[in-house]
Parts: structure tokens; C-alpha cells; sequence
């Protein structure tokens, strides 16, 4: 959800003191790098999902204060949209049955919310883009109350100077103006958090920058936008353009926008950090009253509150995290790539995959970003958005070869050896990468099941609009049950 702030208005003054502030900051992170004593040694694990909610004709139902009220649990928070909702799950290892256990509660959190959902007419939908989501829905009215997202709204707008224009080419093509930031609130995802050492974080970035794409394209889940079959995951082309501050002279300037791939590999986290210093402005100029390096030289341990806020306004698919727990500052790579869904075993299985391939390619001997150029790692991201599970890719050694011979191939062999470098139990091991394997095997993802299904409706005679609905009432049912997607029938 990101740090909360109060409503206000920024000065001038806000902005120089703020610019100040946040360099001072950098400098001390650069010697917390040096100096400090790093929480590392039981790496740790965490994950957010973001969930819509739709009422009982599988509208989207923009109610999420009443029903946050109802499930009255302090895991699930407020989202961008009124209908959206966010679970956060505790950190936790990876080893032995941890997965397992993942599955179980994550489960039975949702069974429950969904039960006191229900009680003020909402249902939890776990979709990357909600099907039945209207250009209509997109008002300002649709934002949270949170003043967050209204400060969010007012700066980004501010910076552009006009109206969003979202423009996507895919299957059909989208055309819609926008004077709000709520098209963004269309794109849940599931962000997937790795604890890393500071000596070991360039490497564990870089390679999952590496394999984005392939998580893209297993896991796509969003091939619909306002009633339009785009990319398969559109979420991606939809999430760089609603949040773009720059306007059509500035982007052919060549300045970086906020939602970013990146552009190099990189040698140190502070790499990270000190790019998005650099290249972008704030949005939200709001400083405390601590002196970092006061604090660091008494020997305690800043939280670097600027630092953090405005990394949270830069919003890379593979974002840097410095927190401060428990007193100990420590390091995470947050993964943003994938879609909410479709159901939970699912999204623990595409994490497995993660976690076990990223091991692997960090640590390797000869690192696989030494292998390709960046432009290649960013290359293979959009295509596997725009195509899905049928994409090609670039792979060092191989060219260009099909995302699922790649995974079946190379792939899964060297998340499986990552898991048990993790120590995860050989059955969960096996059972969790079974399913990206049948993924694989059928060509059967979320993005796929959802087209599939709304074309066969429609070859039925039912228009549009109504193959929408009836999709998602059909999608709903195996979602709860926990039922893998490449199980789903069509039709």
C-alpha cells in the first residue's frame, strides 16, 4: 500500500527542504552499506496480494471501507481503488513444509474474508484486471479515501500538466483520456518480497530482471481492459501508462518514467536508490524532523523515512526495499511483476518458481545478465506481456525459443535445485513446480482461460458485456476451491 501521509498542500519551500533532506539520507544509506550490520543471515520471505471486489452481478463494487470494516483484520488494508483490497502475509522462511502452511492460512484468510465480505454484498475476486470493469468506473469518486491517493492523484497531474491519454495496440486497441489516476486501480498484482544481504543484492536483482518475463508470461493473467481483448498481460502496458507524469514533449526528451523496467544492470543496491534520487522528482516532498546522520552516529539506526517515500513513488517491476525491523535495518528485492491469481495455490506455486530460479541464477558461477544485453531482458518482458504463455524469448546459448520448451527445458530443473538449496520439503518441491510444468504442457494460464471462455460464450450468442459476466461468475467458483488453472474446463 505504501507509507501514509496526511492531505496538504506543498510549498517551494517544501520541495528544497525535501531535496535536501532526501541527498543526506543517500549519503547515509552509501555508509549504512559500508558500515552497518545488515539483518540477513535467516533470509526471509514475504507476499502481498491485491484482490477485487464485485458484487453479486460481478460488477466491481466500490465498497472496500465497509468491507475492511467487516473482515476487521488488520491484514488486510486499504487499496488505490474503492474496489480493491489488500492481503499482506507475515514473513516467513522458506524451508521445510513453509509453503504448505503459506497455502493453508492464506487460504483460510481469504475464505474468511470473503464470508464477512458477503455480509455487505461484496465477493473477493483474485484477477489480474477485472473483467467487468467499465471506462465508466474510472472517476475520481472510484480512489479511496486514503489521502494518500488523493495527494498521489493531484501531484501526478500536477507534473503531466494534462490529461492520460492510455493508448494500447493488442488483440483490439484501446483508446481512453483520463483526467485521474484510476485506471491504475484496474492493475492487482501479486509482489513477492526476498530478503537479501547487501553484498549479495545486485546479483539477486539482476536476475530477477532477468527472468520477468518469464513470470509474465506463465502467470498472465489480465488479457482485459474495458470490455477489449489487448495483451495478455495488459496490466503492464495499462500500470506505465496511468501512472506517467510525463507528457508527449517531455517523453521524447528521453526522461525515465516513474514505472520502469530500468535500464542497466547493476553493481550495488545503492545503484538503485541513487537513480531514482537522480532521475526523478518528488511527488511527495514531506519530511520529518530527524537528522539521519545524528542518529547513525549515536549509534542507532535511521529509518530513512524521505528515502522510503519516494522510493515508493518509483515504481520498477523489480523495486528496492530497505526497512528497519526490530531495530536492524535489512534489504529486500520486491517483485511486482505478476497479476493477482487465479487462485492461491497457484500464486504459491508461481512463487516457488521464483524463489528457486533466482537463487540459482544469482548464484551461479557466470552470471546469466554477463550472457545478454539489458535491452533484451526488457525486450523479453514486453513480449511475453503482449503474447503470454505462447511467447518467444531470448536466452543465452539457445536465440530466440517458446517460453514453455524454455521452462521445461532449462528452467524447472534449476528452480527445483534453488528449493532445495532453500531447503523446501521434496514434496512441496515437486508439487508446486508440477503445476508451472502442466502449465507449460496445456498452454493453459489465467490469461488463456479467461479469452478461451469469453469466446466460447460469445460463439454461443451471447454479446460482449454479457460474456464478461458470465466469465467471471464462471471464474469465481474454482478460484475459491483452489483449483490450479490449467484444471479449469472451458465453456
Amino acid at each position: 500500500m505504501g507509507e501514509e501521509v496526511d492531505q496538504r498542500t506543498f510549498t517551494r519551500e517544501d520541495r528544497s527542504q525535501y531535496r535536501q533532506k532526501i541527498r543526506r539520507s543517500l549519503d547515509v544509506f552509501a555508509t549504512m552499506l559500508r558500515d552497518s550490520r545488515f539483518d540477513f543471515e535467516r533470509p526471509m520471505t514475504g507476499m502481498e496480494i491485491e484482490l477485487n471486489l464485485v458484487d453479486d452481478n460481478a460488477d466491481p463494487l466500490m465498497r472496500n471501507a465497509e468491507v475492511l470494516a467487516a473482515i476487521a483484520d488488520p491484514d488486510f488494508q486499504t487499496e488505490l481503488g474503492q474496489f480493491n483490497v489488500e492481503i499482506n502475509v507475515a514473513p516467513r522462511r522458506l524451508a521445510g513444509e513453509e509453503n504448505a502452511d503459506l497455502e493453508r492460512e492464506l487460504r483460510a484468510s481469504l475464505n474468511n474474508a470473503e464470508e464477512h465480505a458477503r455480509s455487505v454484498g461484496a465477493h473477493m475476486a483474485m484477477i489480474g484486471i477485472l473483467p467487468t470493469l467499465r471506462k465508466e468506473h474510472m472517476t475520481a469518486d472510484a480512489l479511496s479515501a486514503n489521502p494518500r491517493y488523493k495527494l498521489l492523484n493531484e501531484q501526478i497531474f500536477a507534473a503531466r500538466g494534462e490529461d492520460l491519454d492510455i493508448r494500447i495496440d493488442g488483440i483490439d486497441r484501446l483508446a481512453v483520456t483520463t483526467d485521474t489516476i484510476a485506471p491504475e486501480a484496474a492493475c492487482t498484482s501479486t509482489q513477492f518480497h526476498l530478503q537479501v544481504s547487501p553484498d549479495q543484492f545486485a546479483a539477486y536483482w539482476n536476475a530477477a530482471q532477468v527472468i520477468s518475463g518469464i513470470q509474465v508470461a506463465l502467470g498472465a493473467n489480465s488479457p482485459l481492459l474495458f470490455g477489449r481483448e489487448l495483451w495478455r498481460e495488459t496490466r503492464i502496458p495499462l500500470f506505465e501508462q496511468a501512472t506517467d507524469t510525463r507528457s508527449e514533449e517531455i517523453r521524447a526528451q528521453g526522461v525515465r518514467p516513474r514505472v520502469w523496467f530500468g535500464e542497466r544492470w547493476i553493481t550495488s543496491v545503492f545503484d538503485l536508490f541513487e537513480e531514482n534520487v537522480r532521475y526523478f522528482p518528488a511527488l511527495l516532498p514531506i519530511c520529518e524532523d530527524d537528522d539521519p546522520e545524528q542518529i547513525l552516529e549515536s549509534g542507532d539506526i535511521p529509518q530513512l523515512s524521505e528515502l522510503r517515500l519516494h522510493n515508493g513513488t518509483v515504481y520498477r517491476w523489480n523495486r528496492p526495499i530497505y526497512a528497519v525491523v526490530k531495530g536492524r535495518p535489512h534489504l529486500r528485492v520486491e517483485n511486482r511483476v505478476l497479476p493477482a491469481g487465479p487462485t492461491v495455490v497457484d500464486t504459491v506455486a508461481n512463487g516457488a518458481f521464483y524463489y528457486g530460479l533466482v537463487r540459482m541464477l544469482a548464484e551461479a558461477e557466470r552470471p546469466i545478465w554477463t550472457q545478454m544485453s539489458f535491452s533484451a531482458a526488457e525486450e523479453n518482458f514486453h513480449s511475453c506481456a503482449r503474447h503470454g504463455i505462447a511467447a518467444s524469448v531470448f536466452w543465452p546459448g539457445l536465440g530466440y525459443v517458446p517460453v514453455s520448451e524454455l521452462v521445461l527445458r532449462r528452467l524447472l530443473p534449476l528452480a527445483k535445485e534453488g528449493l532445495d538449496k532453500w531447503g523446501v520439503s521434496p514434496g512441496e518441491r515437486d508439487r508446486l513446480l508440477g503445476i508451472i510444468e502442466q502449465r507449460c504442457l496445456t498452454g493453459r494460464n489465467g490469461a488463456t482461460w479467461q479469452v478461451d471462455t469469453l469466446h466460447a460464450l460469445e460463439g454461443e450468442g451471447m454479446d460482449r458485456q454479457g460474456a464478461l459476466h458470465e466469465m467471471l461468475r464462471r471464474y469465481l467458483p474454482p478460484m475459491h476451491e483452489n483449483v490450479p488453472v490449467h484444471e479449469w474446463p472451458v465453456g
